[in-house]
């Protein structure tokens, strides 16, 4: 199953340095049966987006928390798409939601998305909403989407070391 993990670029600096990936709360976004049964269109690459997109979201709730600690962090989505056996749907948290049992090795990362530096400034007005967002607060949810008009840029597992440290990270 392709699964896609919401993170940050600490998470995948630790991705490099470690071989694995731990999704926190072991949760990850992927096309489960819930969310086909929830679009009465749509065909699997479309509907992957939509979980990707779900992903992304999640990411935006990572960087609220990193934004407001003592150290600077680069305000950019980030969501690691990833092949593996170890997914199960949860239903009660999201018709995308999985729960991810153990580590994800770099050897089943298929791709990394990651936002330009063109969406930093949305995306850390979106982190600081995203929370009112859920609970339905329209001026949040329209800053929410403010920043999902950026698309998140593709990059090949193997570009990771170098993005990283173009980064200095």
């Amino acid at each position: 199953m392709r699964i896609y993990v919401p993170a940050t670029l600490p998470m995948l600096r630790r991705l490099v340095a470690d071989g694995v990936l731990d999704p926190l709360g072991g949760t990850a976004f992927a096309l489960t049966p819930s969310l086909r049964e929830s679009y009465s269109v749509g065909d699997a690459d479309e509907l992957e987006y939509v979980a990707m997109r779900d992903a992304a979201r999640a990411s935006l709730r990572l960087l609220a928390i990193e934004l407001t600690g003592e150290q600077p962090a680069w305000a950019r989505r980030v969501v690691v798409a990833a092949d593996t056996d170890a997914a199960v749907a949860r239903p009660d948290l999201d018709d995308a939601a999985v729960r991810v049992t153990g580590s994800i090795p770099v050897t089943s990362v298929a791709a990394v998305h990651i936002d330009d530096p063109e969406a930093e400034y949305a995306v850390r007005q979106a982190a600081a909403v995203v929370d009112e967002a859920d609970m339905g607060d329209p001026d949040a949810e329209f800053t929410l989407g403010e920043v999902e008009d950026f698309e998140l840029a593709w990059y090949d597992p193997s570009e990771l070391p170098f993005l990283l440290e173009l980064l200095d990270l």
